[in-house]
């Protein structure tokens, strides 16, 4: 049987998880009680040994702060004295992302029904400390689409590709609207020639062709993106070692339209064919000239 416990922090994703695993086959049981969970195991490890391939043998239990987490180690040290394997998937999130997920859908916090948003997420955190400890995989859905979170799920569990409990965001975005708050490490691209003061490519994007054979015309282009991905290659698994789950790497240029989408492109290709861990890129400037002109 497999066996696979999701949970982690209230918003971060969990219960459209559990569908994601549905749609693989798994039968889901959310929101089981923490002192049935062995119970519950150790029926389905026995009608799996009967099932060839059958959806008994995979199984998806969710938890989270309506089952007791302060009950949690229990029935899991239990689960491996009976020699029944499990894996833990854990969504995680910023605290200010899962804030703003909990007033757009005017949903109260599980742990925060006659209090403030912060204190029911501060107190989430806190009895969550044990199952992220153990956790086999970490996903941080603070960046991600539900297309992001699928694609992960899929390559766990569909692709059976290795996961390095890292997901990467690329990011390019403008100077003049500001460096993302939430960057780890940030680039500047505005050593580059700039496409915007050529007529024929000012109102184009890095992800036109006719821009991005400009950039990529200059050696110091790939010099630098050169030098840029051997950086990241060798950051990456030394930032799993050290337990980071989320990484942003932000390249900037003026505007956020033509040099930094253009790199960023690149580098996303440059760095994907050969991941082990999650990677989107997200281009947040790309269109905000062309509103301000319209705007005016």
């Amino acid at each position: 049987m497999k066996l696979v416990i999701v949970t982690g922090m209230s918003g971060a994703g969990k219960s459209s998880t559990l569908r994601m695993l549905e749609d693989l086959g798994f039968f889901c049981m959310d929101n089981l009680p923490a002192p049935l969970i062995e119970k519950f195991a150790d029926l389905f490890a026995g009608s799996a040994s009967e099932s060839v391939g059958g959806e008994l043998g995979k199984v998806a239990i969710g938890i989270d702060a309506r089952t007791g987490l302060e009950k949690m180690k229990e029935p899991l040290e239990a689960l491996k004295a009976q020699g029944i394997p499990y894996e833990i998937i854990f969504l995680d999130a910023d605290d200010r992302v899962i804030l703003k997920r909990f007033k757009e859908t005017r949903r109260a916090h599980p742990l925060a029904i006659d209090g403030r948003i912060e204190d029911g997420i501060a107190e989430d955190r806190k009895q969550l400390k044990y199952l992220r400890r153990n956790a086999t995989y970490i996903l941080d859905t603070s960046h991600m689409l539900v297309r992001d979170l699928k694609k992960e799920i899929n390559d766990i569990y569909a692709a059976n590709k290795n996961y390095g409990n890292l997901y990467v965001n690329i990011l390019s975005f403008g100077f003049k609207y500001g460096i993302p708050a939430d960057a780890d490490l940030v680039f500047d691209v505005r050593f580059l020639p700039n496409p915007f003061y050529i007529e024929e490519l000012k109102n184009c994007t890095g992800r036109d062709k006719s821009v991005h054979d400009y950039v990529m015309s200059f050696e110091e282009a790939h010099v630098f993106l050169s030098k840029l991905q051997e950086m990241v290659l060798f950051l990456i698994p030394n930032y799993v070692k050290e337990g980071k789950n989320q990484l942003v790497i932000a390249v900037g240029c003026t505007g956020g339209k033509h040099r930094s989408v253009c790199l960023a492109e690149e580098l996303y290709k440059g760095i994907s064919e050969t991941a082990e861990y999650g990677i989107r890129i997200e281009h947040r400037d790309i269109d905000k000239d062309t509103a301000r002109q319209r705007a005016r």
